[in-house]
């Protein structure tokens, strides 16, 4: 009996093909929530923690411009210095907060859709070092190295949008620097991008730079594929 030919071959070949879109088991967004390690309780008290740290502890060193936006809004400035969020205030921004958003990428198909309890992976963090497994050291991060970490997290499935990983500290000027930490980032792949600018008027030369990527002003609007990321509050409870 004639043995078939490339059979085997052709069984490899399937198993080792990626699945088709439609099938796979595991794809951004989705819903999350069923995993459940504290009771309503603990989660309760977590919360009233929280808001009590916030009207009782508050935050220190706040800038003039903060100072005068959040007590216009309902925070209360301290004698000791320290800018306090009243319950009311925390509860009333909560319910303002946009929901139900869109986070676009360069390629449509990395759009990640937030609504609801979907779930999404990201990366995160401002790393001024790297861990160099060739030299066996560590040394400051480089403009090429944020390139790099974005073509990897471009090809990462389960990745879905690439926060700015590490500060390319080969570049001292801070307006060439987050010039290039964008520029390093969109480059590098086509997923949401989340960065930060050193000073607002850093911002208008990036949009430039969006605007002609995305093919022009509108496109921007219609699709923005970068957003902004602020944390400015430092442990223990005091602005950066």
């Amino acid at each position: 009996m004639p043995r078939r030919s490339g059979g085997r071959r052709a069984r490899r070949a399937e198993r080792a093909a990626p699945l088709a879109e439609a099938i796979k088991p595991v794809r951004p967004g989705h819903t999350g929530g069923r995993y459940k390690p504290l009771s309503e309780a603990g989660v309760a008290a977590i919360v009233d923690n929280a808001f009590r740290i916030l009207s009782e502890v508050g935050f220190a060193d706040a800038t003039p411009h903060c100072i005068e936006t959040c007590t216009a809004a309902g925070a209360v400035l301290g004698e000791d210095g320290r800018l306090r969020m009243p319950g009311s205030l925390v509860e009333r921004t909560l319910e303002q907060a946009r929901r139900n958003l869109v986070l676009h990428g360069q390629d449509p198909r990395n759009d990640l859709d937030l609504s609801g309890a979907r779930v999404h992976f990201a990366t995160a963090g401002a790393a001024v070092m790297v861990a160099d497994t060739e030299e066996n050291l560590y040394r400051d991060s480089m403009a090429q190295d944020l390139y790099d970490m974005a073509r990897i997290v471009d090809t990462c499935e389960h990745i879905h949008m690439f926060q700015r990983t590490c500060v390319p500290r080969d570049i001292p000027d801070n307006y060439e620097m987050d010039l290039n930490t964008l520029y390093c980032a969109v480059m590098g792949t086509s997923k949401h991008v989340g960065s930060s600018w050193t000073l607002p008027g850093h911002v208008e030369k990036s949009f430039e730079m969006l605007h002609l990527i995305a093919g022009g002003e509108a496109e921007w609007r219609a699709r923005p594929f970068v957003s902004q990321s602020n944390c400015f509050v430092v442990p223990p409870m005091k602005f950066a």
